[in-house]
């Protein structure tokens, strides 16, 4: 009977024991095993979740715009006074809802090319007003006209044009005109061939973006999505140096097992560069961890500031001799129109250029740009990016409407907030695939590792009690 007793309690922990070792065995294997899942899955060919998500979007991507109403026009045109504005909006466009065009495989590099056609649709029910609301806003051919035309004597010409067509520093434009074009009077007195229709967006609906080509991640997982070139190229040529480099992938995704000290760099066509964001905060999005990774400030400094950025820097009288920060000339990037891009409401910029322009209020909740990323596949799951559009005018005796200007002003057209949330479906399908799955066999690692431990010591100090028992 004793040594049935002593039996039985020698293999109960035996068999804690082997439980124990399964569980700690699991724990690297199950790593690996996951690991190799997700390399699977995340490469861009086709059959992978990741193919499918990336060829379209499942998630609704829209674009806000508010535009910047101008209240004072002709005391800025007459006295050089500070600009007055009052922003308005949303009004919102679904955008990114068509799939990429184009795709062709390269499998003897391993890279995938394609283009992203450009379309944008009205979403009334999100917007506070129609495509037809009137502002008045900043006249784009008039403030571009000094800076395309330096040479006194063209302007003299363009002069009686500007005239003669009763445009001014500032105009009344419907919210689809100021977005996506319109017959400008003064260029259509031109009196040789040029394009007529501007707009701030203009030409979009029915263009493409792209060709882009980048790796697909079959030989080596941690160049997945980087693009490899744009245009047929690696770098821009808007930029010097390092600057005019393509780098990063295009923000979709990113490369799997992200880090929080990992820099996540990604090119953006809209602000015509390479740009890069860090980790701020870990937060629970539908139920899935995901990292926070924001746009810092350090992006957009000054060189002064940052001396990374001393190729950003093109214009030394625009910039201030390369102090100003927070703003962007990218007027090599738009034909050399005066283009300035900067965060919302001048977020993190330079307190002088908001010193010509009242009624702005920058807030870092709503202006900030981030990216919230799936740190196991590398999946962005919600996103908000956020610019602001501004045009660079300056004073130009030789043209009526802007002569009586004393200074420069970097006027604030409209911002826009593009973003986009993984749909409740997507989310569940994510869980139940990926991150379920991993926590299932988490589980199931400490389960077994902790049965095993408590089965083997329980068994273990029975069995020497009993033999101690036995002994006396």
């Amino acid at each position: 009977m004793g040594c049935d007793r002593n039996c039985g309690l020698i293999t109960g922990a035996v068999i804690g024991a082997v439980l124990a070792v399964l569980g700690g065995i699991l724990m690297p294997v199950g790593d690996m095993l996951i690991e190799k899942t997700i390399k699977k899955e995340v490469a861009l060919e086709e059959g992978t979740t990741a193919y499918k998500n990336w060829v379209q979007t499942g998630t609704d991507v829209y674009r806000q715009f508010w535009i910047f109403d101008v209240q004072n026009p002709d005391e800025v045109v007459m006295n050089s006074t500070n600009i007055r504005v009052k922003q308005k909006g949303p009004y919102t466009y679904r955008v990114r809802y068509l799939p990429k065009d184009n795709i062709t495989h390269d499998p003897m590099s391993n890279t995938v090319s394609f283009v992203q056609p450009n379309a944008a649709i009205f979403e009334p029910s999100l917007s506070v007003g129609t495509e037809d609301d009137n502002f008045t806003v900043l006249n784009l051919a008039v403030a571009a006209a000094p800076h395309l035309y330096p040479n006194a004597f063209v302007q003299v010409l363009l002069n009686s044009l500007i005239k003669k067509s009763k445009s001014s520093m500032f105009q009344t434009r419907t919210v689809k005109e100021l977005l996506w074009g319109y017959k400008d009077p003064f260029l259509s007195l031109v009196p040789y061939p040029i394009v007529t229709t501007i707009g701030v967006f203009y030409p979009y609906n029915n263009t493409a973006d792209g060709v882009y080509k980048v790796y697909n991640g079959k030989d080596d997982i941690s160049k997945v999505g980087i693009i490899d070139t744009y245009k047929g190229k690696k770098t821009l040529g808007f930029w010097s140096d390092y600057c005019d480099l393509v780098n990063g992938t295009d923000a979709a995704t990113f490369p799997p097992f992200v880090e929080k000290t990992r820099v996540l760099k990604f090119f953006s066509s809209d602000i015509c560069r390479s740009i890069y964001a860090v980790f701020g905060e870990e937060l629970n999005l539908k139920g899935i961890s995901v990292y926070r990774f924001v746009l810092p400030p350090k992006a957009f400094a000054s060189p002064l500031q940052n001396p990374d950025n001393y190729c950003f820097c093109t214009d030394r009288e625009i910039s201030n001799n390369c102090t100003f920060f927070g703003v962007l000339d990218i007027s090599k990037c738009k034909e050399g129109r005066p283009v300035i891009i900067s965060l919302p409401h001048f977020l993190h910029a330079t307190p002088e250029i908001r010193e010509t322009v009242e009624g702005l209020a920058p807030n870092e909740e709503e202006h900030s740009t981030y990216l919230d990323v799936e740190p196991i596949t590398g999946f962005t799951l919600q996103f908000a990016k956020r610019l602001q559009v501004n045009l660079l005018v300056k004073p130009a005796k030789k043209i009526d409407a802007l002569k009586r200007l004393k200074r420069n002003y970097i006027v604030p057209l409209l911002w826009l907030n593009e973003t986009g949330t993984v749909g409740d479906e997507k989310a569940e399908m994510f869980k139940s695939q990926v991150t379920g799955k991993i926590k299932l066999l988490g589980m199931v690692e400490i389960v077994l590792l902790s049965i095993g431990v408590v089965m083997f010591v329980a068994f273990m100090i029975s069995y020497c009690a009993c033999r101690s028992k036995a002994a006396k």
